[in-house]
Parts: structure tokens; sequence; C-alpha cells
């Protein structure tokens, strides 16, 4: 790629909307302001909940809470995560797929171990769905359809199994929401209704119109039912394996049932990762009357290790298995190890959480003792506490890196988890601890081929949630320094003292170290030099990507010599992605070529480099096969349209499907057409008179020339490779200039002009006859490109994306010549391929359309004007 230039180098920008230029840019800073706003209301209500609560307490209660119970909260665990399987396979069934049991349990399990820790479901979890559901044969519309059945079944569900809670423990819960019971039955009567009337309609219909334009696919009823026997058997599961926590006195199960309901939708609704603090103040505020906040406090922290933390490790650990697993055939296997990223990342992220905890807490009195008895060095106890407080931010800074599959954060990982894990025995004999980060590290080294990126840890660029999550930490973890040691008085002599028992002045050096650090590195991010921008390809660059077109199968490459997009290549130069720029939107077209092995990196350095120019990554006209190498980077798939080629070694002009084509040819001969393909050395002769037929082509269209995806006349361009051409008595009245490659696999044509003296059907002996001389030359496939919003999914259930382009497809004739372009290349029978665009999820999807429309214009007027 070129070497970076300032942005000034790249000239003006053309103009956009307000709201599409400004909302991306101020959204992540919104969302974080309003995350912090939630964060300080979650810190008031629980410091007035905790005000009387004291650490020691809550660790005894921890403590005290018998094998027994922790035994049941663990089997009531392992069966809501066998429950959930069932919201996937409800999911399948409605939308119409059949999946091996392996498959969904394994997809299921993969999918709520992510979404329940990081806390954003129809994203983590989404994107696991996405990931493996496509490997094993799914179409993305299905996918679609899974995805958003299971998050409206589990929101049903959570709403009947509230309402029952409500309707059950009605008498307990209004004095808390300072209501009459009878007003509560009331209305969990109500909703109980209306969930019975869904069920009858469900009974009636097929489908619920939602206006004049959308319809809803509804269940049937027997599905319906099962949904919500299986929410049922899985909210249960997952309460009960709280409620088991709880001390022999426990609140009544109806009340806890309706408590539990409310603290984890606020915990969804508030897109907390893992709903951390909102559920937890729930609880604790519904609880306060019936059990003790120390005992509620304890059981919610073992509850949170057992289903939160437990099985993302079991998670993680599985697909660990899988790499073990020499020759993993099937693929829904080998794509369930490119998950392993994810996982380690999540799983480090909880690892530095921890580590910083423990930083500000005082170890057991029993640490303590052992400690003291085996005669510990108080240096090393003073040097393990403070270094393990900075592993743990050391983790949660490469927890990114680790997503985005870097070597050296993987190192960085590795050396961190294995310093922390031996630092945690003289910092208080952590067992628990150590088992953890032992875990991490042992995970990571058998994970090794996956962080296959090499690339450095300093040139990310953390976006402003990330900054201020962190910061985020920090402020919690002081929280929790000032709530353990409450009984503690301040003053500045605590920073210099250095006991056994001075455990207070410990945290406060170890959390004040982390603290400068995380301020440190947060300005350094923030005043860091803006990255630059990027330049127009210089002649030695095309050459470059010409030698790599020429090695490959596929014709796309050929697109890169016209010049007029950018050029990012692999380190070693065997690849490379052509992309343009419009807006804030990064487009690469087709996708990486060249050697696929170096394809995932170029992708996920696109992303990243856009990313760091404040643009938004999107990938124009890629193919089916190639979709897991943008989901793994979190983009979604949305279908353009499909993508034609005949098979040559097939291809003839005789039967009668071909007969109108055959009678193109034919006439052609009869009006003395002649057709010839001239080499690359020959075109600079006939350069003129192929000049004279494209202006008077664009003149007859009253159009101008288009760029990006679309050919235009540039003489350099057109001397790099073969052009056919049409003569008429000895004069060029039509030619097309030949995408061809040395491996022979694909071709296809770019720029296709003609004069207006070109007799009827001209253009259909040009493909003829370019074929048949493709044929001869050993080509096995011949590309007649996209036919934009062709191939769209009729049904009434199809996603909103395919439904509206079916209606472009359909109705939009005054805009482009969609039916028009697809009867053209139909009529030679050609295979047709579904193509794709990768972009971000919500309205990102319209503006990087918007944009390609102005890159292949020629700016904004050309999107206007022809």
């Amino acid at each position: 790629m070129s070497e970076p230039t300032p942005a000034a180098h790249l000239g003006p920008r053309p103009p956009a909307p307000w709201l599409g230029e400004w909302w991306p840019r101020l959204q992540p800073w919104m969302l974080a302001t309003l995350g912090v706003l939630l964060a300080g209301v979650i810190f008031v209500a629980l410091r007035g909940l905790l005000h009387e609560v004291r650490y020691a307490s809550v660790m005894a209660a921890m403590r005290a809470t018998p094998a027994s119970d922790i035994a049941l909260a663990l089997l009531a665990t392992a069966a809501s995560y066998l429950a959930l399987t069932g919201y996937d396979a409800s999911s399948l069934a409605y939308a119409g797929a059949r999946l091996g049991r392996a498959t969904v349990l394994l997809t299921s399990f993969v999918a709520y171990a992510l979404s329940n820790t990081i806390g954003l479901g129809p994203l983590t979890g989404g994107a696991v769905r996405m990931r493996l559901y496509a490997a094993a044969g799914l179409a993305p519309p299905q996918i679609a359809r899974v995805i958003a059945f299971n998050a409206a079944a589990f929101m049903l569900g959570m709403t009947a199994f509230g309402a029952l809670g409500l309707l059950w423990g009605a008498g307990e819960v209004a004095p808390l929401l300072h209501t009459r019971p009878a007003v509560l039955r009331a209305g969990a009567a109500a909703v109980l209704l209306v969930l019975a009337a869904f069920l009858w309609l469900c009974t009636r219909r097929r489908t619920l119109s939602l206006g004049p334009r959308w319809t809803l696919r509804l269940p049937a009823p027997g599905l319906a039912l099962r949904q919500l026997a299986i929410s049922a058997l899985e909210l249960s599961a997952s309460a009960a394996a709280l409620w088991f926590l709880l001390p022999d006195d426990r609140i009544a199960l109806p009340t806890f049932v309706a408590f539990y309901a409310i603290a984890v939708t606020a915990g969804i609704l508030s897109h907390v990762p893992g709903g951390v603090g909102v559920f937890e103040a729930v609880m604790l505020l519904a609880s306060g009357p019936q059990v003790p906040t120390e005992a509620m406090l304890g059981a919610l922290l073992l509850y949170r290790g057992l289903y939160y933390v437990l099985p993302l490790v079991l998670a993680t650990g599985l697909l660990a298995a899988y790499e073990l697993r020499s020759g993993v055939a099937a693929p829904v296997g080998r794509l369930a190890v490119r998950l392993s990223p994810r996982l380690m990342a999540a799983l480090a992220l909880v690892a530095g959480l921890w580590l910083l905890v423990s930083g500000v807490t005082p170890v057991t009195e029993d640490a303590r003792e052992m400690l003291a008895t085996l005669r510990v060095p108080l240096p090393l106890i003073e040097a393990s506490h403070f270094l393990g407080s900075v592993a743990g931010l050391g983790l949660l800074l490469v927890a990114r890196g680790l997503l985005h599959r870097l070597d050296a954060a993987w190192w960085a990982a590795l050396g961190l988890s294995v310093v922390a894990a031996v630092l945690a025995l003289p910092k208080g004999i952590a067992l628990h601890e150590a088992a953890l980060l032992s875990t991490l590290a042992l995970l990571l080294v058998i994970s090794r081929r996956q962080f296959d990126r090499r690339s450095s840890l300093f040139a990310q660029r953390l976006e402003p949630e990330w900054l201020l999550a962190l910061g985020g930490v920090i402020a919690a973890c002081v929280w929790v320094l000032f709530f353990a040691y409450q009984e503690v008085g301040y003053s500045h002599r605590l920073w210099w003292q250095f006991e056994l028992d001075a455990q207070a002045p410990r945290s406060l050096r170890a959390l004040m170290g982390v603290a400068l650090i995380g301020l440190a590195f947060g300005l350094w991010q923030l005043l860091r030099p803006p990255a630059g921008g990027v330049a127009q390809p210089s002649a030695e660059e095309i050459e470059r990507a010409a030698a790599v077109v020429r090695a490959s199968p596929s014709s796309d490459g050929c697109y890169a010599l016209v010049g007029d997009k950018h050029l990012l290549f692999s380190p070693s130069g065997r690849s490379f992605l052509m992309f343009g720029k419009q807006g804030r939107s990064w487009v690469s077209l087709f996708g990486p070529m060249g050697d696929p092995r170096e394809w995932p990196e170029l992708v996920w350095r696109f992303v990243e480099l856009a990313a760091a120019h404040g643009g938004r990554a999107a990938f124009y006209q890629v193919r089916p096969v190639s979709l897991p190498l943008y989901l793994d980077c979190g983009l979604h798939a949305f279908k353009l349209g499909e993508h034609a080629h005949v098979s040559l070694p097939d291809f003839d002009l005789k039967g009668a499907k071909r007969a109108n084509l055959r009678s193109g040819v034919n006439r052609g001969e009869r009006e003395g057409l002649s057709f010839e393909v001239l080499a690359p050395a020959e075109v600079g002769a006939l350069l003129p008179a192929l000049r004279e037929v494209s202006d008077a082509w664009l003149g007859q269209q009253r159009t101008r020339e288009k760029g990006f995806s679309v050919g235009r006349f540039d003489e350099r361009y057109l001397l790099r490779l073969p052009v056919a051409v049409v003569r008429r008595a000895g004069r060029v009245i039509a030619f097309a200039n030949l995408l061809t490659t040395d491996a022979r696999e694909e071709a296809s044509v770019d720029l296709m002009r003609y004069s207006p003296e070109a007799p009827p059907g001209t253009m259909d002996f040009l493909f003829a006859k370019i074929m048949l001389h493709l044929q001869a030359q050993g080509y096995q496939r011949f590309g007649l490109g996209m036919s934009p919003m062709a191939g769209m999914a009729e049904r009434r259930r199809a996603p909103r994306w395919q439904r509206l382009g079916r209606l472009l497809f359909e109705h939009g004739e005054r805009f482009y010549n969609f039916r028009g372009l697809h009867s053209f290349k139909d009529k030679f029978e050609p295979v047709w391929e579904a193509r794709y665009l990768a972009a971000p999820s919500g309205v990102a999807p319209l503006f990087v359309l918007v944009d390609v429309a102005a890159l292949i214009g020629g700016g904004v007027k050309g999107v206007i004007s022809k």
C-alpha cells in the first residue's frame, strides 16, 4: 500500500448529508456518555443499598454456602444451558432449516456462553450463529430469521415468566413497588391474556400484517407452545441457580421468580456487559426485606462465577478441544475453532477484572496467616500485589488485540496470565485466581494457530467506548476499595505503611498505579497524531497488482488496473485489496485478490485502517464462499443481487434455447460483421478508432464515464488487456475489453461500446464470438456481471432488505433497467450466484450504497445526473 500522506492531500470531500456525516462520529461518544450516566445511577443505587454492609460479612456469607447448595446451583446452571439449546432448535424449525443435533448444541452453548458474559446477545451471540450456521449450509436470510426468532422468543418467554411470578407473588412484590397486589395481579393477568390471544392467533392465521408493507410470519401453534415451555424451563432453571445459593430461610420462590424476571429484563435493556450492576441492584432492592443484604450479595457473586464465568471457560475449552483434534474435517468444527479469539478475548476481560478487584480487596485471614507462617518476604508480597493489578489492566488492554487475532496480543496475554498466576500465590494464596489464569494460559497455548496476524499492539486505536469503559472499570475499583476498607480511616501515612497487615495501603498503592497507567494510556490514545490518508496507486503499484492478477484464477482483479482505486498490499506482495473512499465509507471492490492464505489478514487490516481514519469498512460484490472472512470482523451480509457466468466447456449455439443467440450471430454474419481479438500489443494502433466508437456511444446514451465497478475509457487501462472488436467493411463499430488471466479459469468483459450505425444484434454477435474464442483458449467460465436486486426472496417472511430489493427489481425501471439487464444475461443460460455487501449493521448499509453510487458516478453530482 502507498505510504500514508496527510489528509489534506486527499482533496476536498464531496458534500454529504449532515446526519450521515456526523451521526456515526457522535454515536460512540453519545452511547458512551449514556453508559457513564447509567453507571452513575448504578453507583448511587448500590451505595445506598450497601451503606451498612461490610465486606467481611459478604465474604463470610459466601464461605458459609454449603457445598450441596453449590452443587444444586451447578445442576440448575447445566439444565438452563441445556434448555437454551431448545431456543435454537425452535428457531431453526421456524426458519425451515434442519441441522444435526451436535451442530445445534455446539452453536447454542458457545453463543450463550459468550453473549451472557458480554451482555449484547444480538451482537455476539448472533455473530456466532451467523458463523457456524453458515458453515453448516444455511443461507444468510435463514440465519437472520433464526436470530430474530431467538431474541423474540426470549423476550416473550421472559414476559410470560415474569407475569406468572407477579400473579403468584403479588403480595410480596406490591409493597416494594408502592402499589396494591390487586393492581399487579390485574396487570399480570392482562399480559397473560395478550399472550393467550397471540397463541390463539397462531392457530388461526399464518401471517400478521404490521402495516401496508410489512408482515410477520407467525409460528405454528405447536411450535409456539413448545417454545413457551422451553422458556419456562430455562428461566426456572436459571432462577433456581441463584435461589439455591441463598440461605436456608430463602425468599419464597414465586416472589423470587418475579424479581428475577424484572432484574434480568433490566440488565438486558441497560446494554451493560452481562448486566453487571443493574441485575445486582434490582435483586438487592427487591430482596431487602426478606434476605439479608450481605447474604444476597454473596449469593450474587457466587452466581456470577457459576452461571457466567464457568460456562465461558468451558465453551473456550470446548473450542480448544476442537483445536487439539487433528484433521477435524467437518466445516462446522473447523469454523468453530476460528471463534476461539472471541472467547479468549472475553476470558481475558474476565481475568483482568478479577485481578483488578483482587488487588483492591483484602486477603482472607487464613491466607494472611499462611503467608506469615511461610515467612514470605514482604517486598515479594508488595511486588506481587502491585504487579498483579498492573497485569489485570494489561489483560483488559490486550483483549481487543485478541479479538483481532493479533500475534503480539497473544504473546502479551500469555505472558501476563503466566506472570499473574505465579504472583497469585505470594500475593495472598489466591488459588482460584491462579487456576483461572492458568486455564487462560493453557487455552491460549492450545489456540496459538488462531492468532496469526503479525501487527504491533501500539498501532491499535481504541474506540471511545473502550476508553470510557476502561475509565469506568477503574472508577468501579475505587468504589470497591472504599467498600472493602470502609472502616479504615484515610490519612497520608497510609501511602508509606509497608507491613503484612497493612492491606489497605497495599491496595491503595496498587490502584494508584493502575489509575496512573490507565490515564497515561488514555491520554496517549487521545493525543496521538491522527492516521494519515491514502494516496492513489503509483505506476509501480499497478504493475505489482497486475502481476498478482495474472496469476489469479479470478478476473475480478483486473479492475485494479484502471488506476482509480486505492491498493492495499499484503506484506509479501502476493495479495492485494482495491478500495474506494467516499465520505466515511471505505468500500473494497470484490474483496482481496491473490493468495487466499493472506486474505483474512488483508480484510482485518482494511477494517482497522478504515476505523483508524474514522470510517466504516464495507466490501462490495463479494462471493458467498468468502462471507466468513467478513463475518469474523463483525460485519453483516446483505444480498445485492446475482452474478451470472456461463460454463464455457458446455457452451455452443445449438438447440432451441440458444435460437435467439444463434439468430443474432447468423444475422451479424449476413450483415458482413467480422470479429477479432487484439492482443495488448496490438491495441495501441486502434486506440483512435476505439475512442471514436466510445465517444459516439457516450453521446448516444447521454451519459459520461463512470468508475469504481464500471468500466471507463482509459488508454493506459485498455493497453494492458486484450480487446475484442467487431468490424463492418473494415471499420470498427463495436468493441469490448477482455478481463483475462494466465490461469485461464475465468474471464469477463468490462468496457462495452458500440457506434450508432451498428446493426441490431451487434452486441449479441460480439458476446457469442467472445465466448467461443475463450472456449477455444481453454477458459472455464465467462462472467456476465451482476444483475442488481435479482434473486431476492419472494416470501413474506423474507428479510426487509430482500423485500425492498424485490420491490426495486419489479417496479424500479424508472431508476434502473433491472429487468432488462437480467433478461439480456439470462438468454445466455448462465449459472446465477449471489453477491453480497458486507457492511456494519443498522443504517450503515444504506449510507454505504449511497457512497458506492457516488464512487461509480464520480461524485454526488454523478449520482443525480447521468
